[in-house]
């Protein structure tokens, strides 16, 4: 499903983020990423979601190598990686349902079907009868979950979550492990960022540790064989920490979708 082949990923100013990485997540495996802040974790994601590209080495996400992906064929490939922010990226001036829905929109999806997946991602959540609230009234442990069910609303064979319980107390982040376990129960691929090593023994999971930039200890998975390497990736802006969103939609050109129903 995932796996990285003599991975590097330099950045402009010379920061080497990704150093010779090779690791294999399977097909409905659940795995946590954990490290240092720096140490290249969000580098990962971000490689996976191919919201960059390697500087030298494969990245191959549900069969497809991300260094050679056209530029044409990037939209389609993102709709099958769920992106799971700690900050959310919701936006606050819209409706729970509209937040949720939002990747269904930009796949132009029809109506009838937004509002009944909206619903089962609410559902699956324990957020349905919560549509027409907006972000600002519900709490961070909510606000997440809104998150989460806009991520898996497509029904991407891939979720990634960067430090998703990064602003929650115990108890709440292990209610959100506990939703992505119930994905990964029916198939889905998950990896997670995270620092909380408590939470990562608590569910048991593999565990893939990086340090600068390399995988480190008896975490790292089988490497996979040598392979022709991979011409350089078009250079990225900068070495910034965190997942960030790729470009996306301008929310004022969204429709209301409350508003039609």
């Amino acid at each position: 499903m995932i796996a990285f082949d003599r991975v590097s990923k330099r950045y402009p100013n010379g920061r080497e983020a990704l150093l010779n990485v090779s690791l294999r997540i399977e097909p409905g495996e659940m795995v946590f990423l954990t490290g240092r802040s720096g140490a290249g974790k969000s580098s990962v994601l971000k490689l996976v979601a191919l919201l960059e590209r390697p500087t030298r080495g494969t990245v191959t996400v549900d069969g497809a190598n991300t260094s050679t992906l056209p530029s044409r064929a990037i939209p389609a490939f993102r709709r099958k990686v769920g992106v799971v922010f700690q900050d959310h990226k919701l936006l606050m001036d819209r409706p729970v349902f509209d937040n949720v829905a939002l990747p269904l929109v930009v796949a132009d999806t029809p109506l009838r079907e937004i509002d009944r997946r909206v619903r089962a991602a609410l559902d699956q959540v324990g957020l349905l009868g919560k549509e027409r609230v907006l972000p600002s009234e519900l709490s961070i442990g909510e606000q997440q979950r809104v998150g989460i069910a806009r991520a898996v609303i497509a029904k991407p064979p891939v979720l990634i979550a960067d430090e998703p319980t990064g602003n929650l107390d115990h108890g709440l982040a292990v209610e959100v492990m506990k939703l992505f376990k119930r994905f990964q129960e029916v198939g889905v691929t998950i990896v997670i960022a995270t620092h909380d090593l408590p939470l990562v023994q608590q569910f048991g999971q593999r565990e893939i540790h990086i340090v600068d930039g390399q995988v480190r200890d008896g975490a790292m998975a089988e490497a996979l064989p040598a392979a022709a390497a991979t011409p350089p990736g078009p250079p990225s802006p900068g070495p910034a920490t965190g997942l960030r969103a790729g470009p996306g939609p301008d929310p004022s050109t969204l429709p209301n979708l409350q508003a039609r129903r």
